[in-house]
């Protein structure tokens, strides 16, 4: 068993970064080379902007090479939960940004030719409970009346064919994608570059100033200075950039995939070849990969650390789960386990706008491998003075009490999860 993202291990290397020192002057220094920073600068480039992406790994290498793969319409919470906390017309605008998320990466796929295997497969919710199949059913008639009519209700029968474990029903949400995820980085950091954008890896921003207009940033491989600057960093943003840091609790996902599944695998396992999540509170999220293995995730520990050990025991967990959701693979061999950092806002909506001199799009709550490249784009058009089409443009965002980037609290969370699971 490898511990790394399968993403990684099966995608090409990006040959394209800056190989020389970090300096000069930039009308826009893009912090963290995830989806959202790559595509922000790959706009910015093709509008003739003068752009660098500060990357302190390497392309990919945070949340969007360390997910689940799903490409997923909808939102995190139900649809009448979002109307009620956001308003009626931010809910529908949030929603419709989701749908318009998987638009916009399925035009520039075809519009660089990316090989990522995209493919719309649809997403199913599904009800782990009986209960929880009328919360669902009520989501769905609200949704299906008044935002988005590519939806249907499966009822446990209708699951037959979709899932080869016993669930209680489904809602079905049509516009869903999904890809592979470490392809897709590369192919966006080589359009990019290619479009006149600077790529620099292993180029951790360790200060930062902002005066007269200006900004410096200060990396191990030199300073460069810029007039805007946006961070998105999401997770693994550091502490010089405390205002997000106090905002966003890091939580850890952690997920295996299997060996290559056969043919009858897949047919006793995944017929419907889709996405799909679970509808508990401690849920799990699986999928099948382009090579056919069974990609299953989930919040197996909550826990703020992501490395060997930790994925090592978050993937023991999962592998659990996945022989009592899916009998019939409990002897499966895992080939793959890797964890990540989510960045989580208390709120679980996702947040984008400027604040304090500079451009900022994070918070994803899990939900970010399909937003994060629309609200890049729709960031760098901001900047750019085009309309501002940002869904969460003025919604407050304060500090969470008490904490300062170290998620202390982080196990009891898990601790009110778990007993909501037990008794709902």
């Amino acid at each position: 068993m490898k511990f790394l993202s399968y993403w990684h291990d099966t995608a090409p290397a990006f040959t394209g970064a800056a190989p020389g020192p970090v300096e000069g002057h930039y009308d826009v220094a893009v912090i963290g080379g995830g989806f959202t920073g790559l595509a922000a600068a790959r706009q910015l480039a093709k509008a003739g902007a003068k752009v660098v992406v500060l990357e302190a790994e390497r392309v990919g290498w945070g949340a969007s090479g360390r997910n689940g793969g799903h490409l997923n319409n909808g939102l995190a919470h139900s649809y009448p939960a979002a109307k009620a906390e956001l308003g009626k017309e931010r809910a529908i605008a949030l929603y419709k940004a989701f749908d318009a998320s998987v638009d916009t990466i399925e035009a520039l796929v075809a519009e660089e030719g990316i090989d990522c295997n995209f493919r719309r497969a649809g997403k199913l919710k599904l009800a782990s409970k009986p209960k929880h199949f009328d919360a669902i059913a009520r989501n769905f008639d609200e949704i299906h009346a008044e935002v988005d009519p590519d939806t249907a209700l499966l009822s446990a029968a209708d699951l037959a064919s979709e899932v080869g474990s016993p669930f209680h029903g489904a809602m079905l949400y049509k516009k869903s994608g999904m890809m592979h995820m470490g392809r897709y980085a590369v192919g966006l950091a080589e359009a990019a570059r290619r479009h006149g954008a600077t790529i620099f890896e292993r180029a951790a921003v360790t200060a930062q100033k902002h005066a007269g207009g200006r900004h410096q940033l200060t990396t191990a491989r030199g300073s460069l200075s810029a007039d805007n600057v946006l961070v998105a960093t999401g997770a693994y943003t550091t502490a010089n950039f405390g205002y997000f840091r106090r905002r966003i609790v890091t939580v850890g996902s952690f997920i295996i995939a299997t060996r290559p599944l056969s043919a009858t695998e897949i047919a006793a396992t995944m017929p419907g070849n889709r996405t799909c999540v679970t509808s508990m509170n401690v849920g799990n999220y699986f999928r099948l990969s382009p090579d056919d293995r069974l990609i299953f995730g989930g919040r197996a520990r909550f826990s703020a650390v992501s490395d060997h050990q930790s994925d090592a025991k978050g993937g023991a967990i999962l592998k659990a789960t996945l022989a009592e959701m899916f009998p019939q693979l409990a002897s499966v061999e895992i080939d793959y386990c890797w964890g990540g950092l989510l960045d989580m806002t208390q709120d679980r909506y996702p947040r984008a706008g400027y604040h304090d001199g500079v451009w900022y799009a994070m918070g994803y709550s899990g939900h970010g491998a399909q937003i994060s490249t629309h609200l890049g784009m729709i960031l760098a058009d901001a900047i750019l003075g085009r309309e501002d089409r940002n869904p969460m443009k003025g919604v407050d965002w304060p500090a969470i009490p008490g904490h300062f980037g170290k998620p202390w609290f982080l196990p009891l969370v898990g601790l009110y999860y778990k007993t909501l699971d037990r008794f709902q």
